[in-house]
């Protein structure tokens, strides 16, 4: 039988994996010739068989790839045969083309490690940085792409004879697993006591750890990427001492649980969930409490008024020694100081954390690149990513449309809030992990930071830089300040015509939101979008949130809106959300003169001071210091303080979530009255002033809170049906903060779809701000005529 020699290109997840182990076992069982290698864009491998074994050899690449990864494109090209004499894999070369290939996310431990973690007959028995090529670090470690241990930060550690022998082995399951170590030649755990001196080391530093936080004791634990502040979540002392000291009053903590068992007696866990706890990404997945009772495991401070538990189970080998030794829920919330970045460098936690915890237990694998635990949740039955990080990030999303300007690299800067840069290179797009609220130096500096970490690893320089319209953000100002260095330097990538080409593009906030939810399922327009969130800078100047647009080819038409209200303090209203009740409720009965009494009558006034009260009427007359938002957040905000007054919020979303959780799932029909009238050549208002009264009327009633919530809940999503089926259009776009809301999302969709509308919503990309750089991408590769 004649051989031929082909050439087989892989892209996708195909690195970091096992894949080349994968791909040298299966053409040894098949008698195959020839190599494979890492590549930019994935792994390149070359063979010399028959045609027949060529098809058998495919075959059983896509059926029995190795569980993580994920192939994107397989593409099979003949060459001029050479009479290759065995299968290798061969050293990855240096090539002269751009880095297209995915970076593999951080994965948890696999059962095989677990297995080997507890067999005291096995050598790494309680090694607490087991790993192979199905398990364990990979983002937080990479400096560069391709995959090798050199471009790791594992490259400081020379690999013992036993390590390598598995490294070199086809047959072992270490096969060129890159952060391959053990005992003797790996990481290694110290205990440090505030002062930085060493109390403990290996396995002993791991006991006297668990001891400490059975007494109590605050722990900062490095992880894998970053440190966790660790306390027994049973202990309502060391929960409420934490609180005090992180500065978190209200805010859920983060819990980790030893096995499903356990979290089954305070949640209930359904199968899809179960399988997300499971899974390599092993994420927090926010979870439905059981009522409290004797059974719980934790005290109730973790997460006051709150009927949802965020938890994940043990991720890392240190993280399974850790509870199989406790055998009870901790809380693992990030190493962080208020609002910071999470801490990597023991040194560094040594001075930010030392006023929060009592002890640091460490270990000397440095970490490249900070990522937090990712966040889930289940809506519509479908896993939604809520907060992008280990385990998903670097997210790949592949635009599909074949007019994409696959030569054009872009670098994207998102927006303030829940930070996340992305770059576009070829046809796909890379999605960092979450950064944080870009509200001070730290999270700058580490925007700053991993959008140059991800420049040198994927070696590019950009053609365009978008970012958002809102001149005040600190991502905005930095995309500006990188065009004047570039311009200044003379970097400006040689595919750019500097006379003709738009280097910088701002792209409107919701119009971002809405892109995302387009890149992720890849639509075709013409549709109708949804942009619901707190805060986005309009083209108009003023603040908008609650957007309805037409999206054709040839333009973008805001056709709807609500109709705008004041936030009296400006940024001030977001923290006390009594003044944007106190606006709405000045704007609802304003014609009638009578706010006052209804003022007394809700007893609001108790939550002012009468010369604050005072203050605040005169800024609603005179318009002083009262920026116009037509956001439906805020309008959440709003109501929620109504129904449950309250002082301050301590956390984003929380006046919102509160009222979120009010529903408990109950079902009505039940609306409240709302107007609008639709004319196609404008934007139309959406008036709610009807709604606040008919709130207040059943609030002084004495109705149900519950039973107003749902209502006002139900009345949103008859606002969404109503513009929907005025416009007739089949696709319909979801997008914004508002979507992470669970009723929300789910009847508005079972709404919809009962109308024979197709709706789309961000699943794998976050809806908050989290998916802005990913919306802003391929707003930026719109045709240059496209009209608002």
């Amino acid at each position: 039988m004649s051989l031929s020699r082909y050439e087989i290109k892989i892209n996708g997840l195909v690195q970091g994996i096992g894949f080349r182990p994968f791909i040298y076992q299966l053409a040894h069982k098949l008698n195959i010739n020839g190599w494979i290698n890492n590549s930019s864009e994935g792994v390149t491998i070359q063979i010399e068989c028959s045609p027949e074994t060529l098809n058998l050899f495919i075959a059983k690449i896509k059926q029995e790839k190795p569980q993580q990864s994920y192939i994107e494109n397989l593409v099979i090209s003949s060459l001029n045969f050479v009479g290759y004499k065995s299968f290798i894999i061969r050293d990855s070369q240096k090539e002269n083309k751009p880095i297209s290939a995915s970076i593999l996310p951080d994965l948890s431990t696999c059962n095989d490690c677990i297995k080997e973690l507890f067999d005291c007959q096995n050598r790494r028995y309680r090694y607490p940085f087991i790993n192979c090529t199905n398990c364990g670090c990979r983002y937080s470690i990479i400096k560069k792409i391709p995959y090798d241990r050199i471009f790791t930060t594992m490259s400081k550690f020379e690999m013992c004879e036993e390590c390598e022998k598995e490294y070199k082995n086809p047959l072992d399951r270490r096969f060129h697993a890159q952060p391959n170590a053990c005992e003797k030649c790996g990481p290694h755990l110290e205990l440090w006591n505030q002062k930085g001196e060493i109390l403990a080391k290996f396995d002993q530093a791991l006991q006297t750890t668990c001891e400490l936080i059975k007494q109590g004791k605050i722990l900062a634990i490095k992880g894998l990427g970053g440190f966790h502040l660790v306390i027994d979540s049973r202990n309502k002392l060391a929960v409420n001492k934490l609180r005090q000291l992180k500065n978190r009053p209200d805010k859920p903590f983060a819990l980790m649980y030893p096995n499903l068992d356990k979290i089954t007696q305070d949640c209930y866990v359904s199968s899809l969930e179960k399988k997300i706890l499971l899974s390599s990404a092993s994420p927090i997945v926010l979870l439905r409490r059981k009522k409290e009772n004797s059974l719980s495991l934790i005290c109730s401070e973790i997460a006051p008024n709150n009927p949802y538990l965020g938890i994940m189970l043990p991720y890392t080998p240190l993280h399974h020694l850790l509870l199989a030794e406790l055998n009870f829920p901790i809380v693992a919330t990030s190493g962080n100081r208020h609002s910071e970045p999470i801490c990597i460098d023991e040194t560094e936690a040594l001075v930010k954390l030392n006023s929060i915890t009592d002890y640091f237990l460490v270990h000397n694998r440095p970490i490249f690149s900070p990522i937090d635990d990712s966040i889930v949740r289940v809506i519509d039955n479908q896993v939604i990513i809520l907060r992008c990080a280990r385990g998903y990030a670097p997210l790949s999303i592949t635009l599909k449309n074949q007019n994409i300007a696959r030569d054009k690299n872009i670098l994207a800067l998102g927006g303030h809030l829940k930070s996340a840069i992305a770059l576009k290179i070829d046809n796909k797009v890379f999605l960092s992990q979450y950064l944080g609220n870009l509200d001070n130096l730290e999270n700058e500096e580490l925007l700053d930071n991993t959008t140059k970490k991800l420049n040198n690893i994927y070696q590019i320089k950009p053609d365009l830089i978008t970012c958002d319209l809102h001149p005040d953000y600190y991502s905005t100002k930095y995309a500006e300040t990188i065009i004047d260095k570039f311009h200044k330097e003379g970097k400006l990538s040689k595919n750019e015509d500097r006379k003709n080409s738009i280097s910088l593009v701002k792209v409107q906030h919701h119009i971002a939101h809405i892109y995302s939810v387009i890149a992720e399922h890849n639509l075709n327009l013409p549709l109708l979008a949804i942009a619901w969130d707190g805060t986005g800078y309009g083209l108009d100047k003023t603040i908008w949130g609650g957007e309805f647009f037409l999206i054709t080819e040839e333009k973008i038409q805001r056709i709807a809106t609500f109709s705008p209200f004041p936030l009296l303090g400006g940024e001030r209203a977001i923290i006390e959300p009594k003044r944007i009740t106190l606006a709405l409720l000045s704007q609802t009965f304003k014609a009638e003169n009578n706010l006052d009494t209804i003022i007394n009558k809700l007893k609001i006034n108790q939550y002012f001071c009468s010369q604050e009260l005072a203050i605040l009427k005169k800024m609603l007359a005179k318009q002083i210091n009262s920026p116009l938002t037509s956001s439906v957040g805020r309008l959440f905000d709003g109501i929620s303080c109504l129904l449950k007054p309250k002082e301050i919020i301590t956390f984003e979303g929380q006046a919102a979530m509160a009222l979120e959780y009010l529903t408990n799932d109950i079902i009505t029909t039940e609306t409240y009255p709302f107007s609008w009238q639709y004319n196609a050549d404008q934007c139309n208002y959406i008036y709610w002033e009807s709604i606040v009264k008919n709130i207040v009327k059943e609030y002084l009633e004495n109705q149900s809170i519950n039973n107003i919530s749902v209502k006002f809940h139900q009345t949103l999503v008859k606002v969404i049906s109503t513009v929907a089926e005025k416009v007739r259009l089949k696709n319909i776009v979801l997008a914004g903060g508002c979507f992470q809301n669970k009723y929300l999302l789910e009847n508005t969709i079972h709404s919809l779809r009962k109308n024979n509308f197709q709706v789309y919503y961000s699943k794998k990309v976050p809806t908050n701000d989290g998916g802005l750089a990913l919306g802003q991408i391929l707003f930026s590769l719109s045709p240059n005529s496209i009209k608002f």
